[in-house]
């Protein structure tokens, strides 16, 4: 049997998402580096990715998505959940909300007291100003000149200000910068767009550059079947493109980008993971890492959903197919209006006791009517609110469901496994439907679709079990750290081979407050100097601040 053709370069980047665009277009700006960067999916700069119209890719299809479902969740009733993953250049970030959100301070910092020297607050701020290129906020917080584009919605949505409305009217706190000293309070989130298009990590650090720069190699619709050893060294990879196996060799080092669901899969596929689980898949065990594919954790999310009198929320019927027409030629012209729309427009996060350090909700008022991840569609028109617990307590797993690559990982995100959570929810719901019974809000909302009547706790509780499912931001399961139980250790290296590298959201010890998006580019960023031995981002931080 002829052996698979091999080409070398320094980098291997193995995924083309956020952390995979930001590896390969930040290292190839050394024009003495070769890097090369394989992605399963296409592109990603089409004109439907560049398109906000809110983060329809997501809904279950397979247009740029893995479209993956959990195994059933005991906490859910049984029910199997949906895992959304972008497909192709830009991976999630060209299908997501849009949603810029860093978290908040104190998750980094719990992440180095820890273990994960290196990555509080303090010393990954520098990296997510490095990044962002944001259109109105500045100061010590803000960057704006980084190949991340971030601006405020151009939408023009009333809904805007009802919402804030409803806030103040609920004695709510508000809040204009969610990134900033204070992330409480609710308001209007900030995008990765520009000009009122979706601006993916693909079109802020790799699109500029494919073509152009002679030391860069993008392979689109390329699968990575497994990572090649010497031994404990990794060498490569092995991909199928076309049809036809080839082997991807890296001079220096492979770098891991595939995301918290398929980064710990590959990994076990290559020999890196449980021994035993290996050897009873057949897998010659290269490393026994009992941690891989452990530690997997996600937001639970519940979301509210009325019928709405409105034309300025997203809906089916003759006059919101007029207006939608409509508003595609003030798209043309303007890049504003309905088009421009994130459909998580607004939100914010609140505590549900007073003695909380930090906010242990989030919600994402939706100026459209979402049903089980948009699986059912309706008639008419109405509004959404999702309301998520931050931090919780329950974890999953991914494991392998079969030796064969090309076969999804077996993903169970352990939803309610530790019941603090469902109280938790319990208290976030209430909250919840505090703010959307203030008159600035109530006045729009019509017909209650999922939660009439249900008053008691119990009720409560049952809703939830029956309804509840991710927002989307699945992280942990190749976790940093400083114990030897880790994956990875702080420098993202992993432990008990050289050359490889994990660098993207799997690597999260925790999950943070907040959506993944904008940590999981700070990670790829922070992991190019870790790489080129050499600090980048430098200046004031946080502290300065004060």
């Amino acid at each position: 049997m002829t052996a698979p053709e091999a080409d070398t370069v320094d980098y291997l980047v193995l995924g083309g998402g956020s952390a995979g665009c930001v590896l390969a277009g930040r290292l190839s700006e050394d024009p003495s580096l070769q890097v090369a960067l394989v992605e399963a999916g296409g592109t990603g700069d089409s004109w439907f990715v560049r398109l906000p119209a809110g983060a329809w890719p997501m809904i279950p299809t397979r247009i740029n998505n893995w479209g993956f479902e959990t195994v059933p969740q005991p906490g859910l009733g049984g029910r199997r959940g949906y895992q959304p993953r972008g497909r192709g250049l830009g991976g999630s970030s060209a299908i997501n909300a849009m949603v810029y959100i860093r978290g908040h301070r104190n998750d980094y910092d719990r992440w180095a007291a820890e273990g994960a020297t290196g990555w509080s607050y303090d010393e990954v701020l520098p990296y997510f100003r490095l990044s962002e290129g944001n259109g109105r906020l500045g100061g010590p917080f803000h960057g704006q000149d980084g190949p991340l584009r971030v601006s405020d919605l151009r939408t023009d949505n009333p809904f805007h200000q009802r919402f804030i409305d409803a806030a103040r009217e609920s004695g709510l706190p508000l809040n204009d910068d969610f990134n900033g000293a204070e992330q409480e309070g609710l308001g209007v989130y900030q995008v990765t767009q520009h000009e009122g298009e979706r601006w993916s990590a693909a079109r802020g650090y790799l699109h500029p550059h494919i073509g152009r720069r002679p030391n860069l190699r993008v392979e689109t619709r390329t699968r990575v079947l497994r990572i090649l050893f010497e031994g404990r060294r990794a060498i490569g990879a092995e991909v199928l493109q076309g049809g036809r196996r080839r082997r991807l060799l890296a001079r220096r080092e492979v770098l891991l980008a595939g995301g918290a669901l398929q980064s710990p899969q590959l990994l076990m596929l290559s020999g890196i993971g449980p021994g035993a689980l290996l050897q009873k898949s057949g897998i010659d065990v290269v490393h026994d890492a009992p941690g891989v594919g452990r530690n997997l954790q996600d937001h639970t999310d519940f979301i509210f959903g009325f019928e709405s009198p409105s034309l300025d929320t997203l809906g089916l019927s003759f006059a919101g197919t007029a207006r939608v027409l409509r508003e595609f030629g003030r798209f043309r012209r303007e890049r504003r209006g309905m088009l421009t729309s994130n459909f998580a427009e607004c939100g914010g996060f609140l505590r549900t006791r007073p003695d909380l350090d930090a906010p242990d909700i989030q919600l994402h008022f939706v100026t459209g009517l979402v049903d089980d991840h948009a699986r059912r569609i309706r008639l008419g028109h109405g509004i959404s609110c999702h309301v998520c617990v931050l931090r919780p307590r329950s974890r999953g797993s991914v494991e392998l469901a079969s030796s064969d690559p090309l076969v999804a990982p077996r993903i169970d995100p352990g939803f309610f496994s530790d019941p603090a959570d469902l109280e938790d929810m319990v208290a976030g719901f209430k909250l919840t439907r505090r703010l959307l019974k203030a008159p600035s809000l109530a006045r729009w909302l019509g017909r209650d679709l999922f939660t009439a009547g249900i008053d008691d706790d119990a009720a409560i509780r049952d809703v939830l079990r029956r309804r509840c499912d991710t927002v989307y931001h699945p992280v942990g399961s190749c976790r940093m750290g400083s114990d030897p139980a880790s994956v990875v250790d702080p420098q993202l290296r992993v432990r008990g081979v050289e050359g490889l590298r994990v660098i993207d959201a799997s690597v999260m010890p925790s999950l943070i407050g907040g959506n993944t998006n904008a940590p999981t580019v700070m990670i790829a960023e922070k992991a190019v100097d870790l790489l080129r031995g050499r600090a980048r981002a430098e200046g004031p931080t946080a502290a300065d601040a004060a």
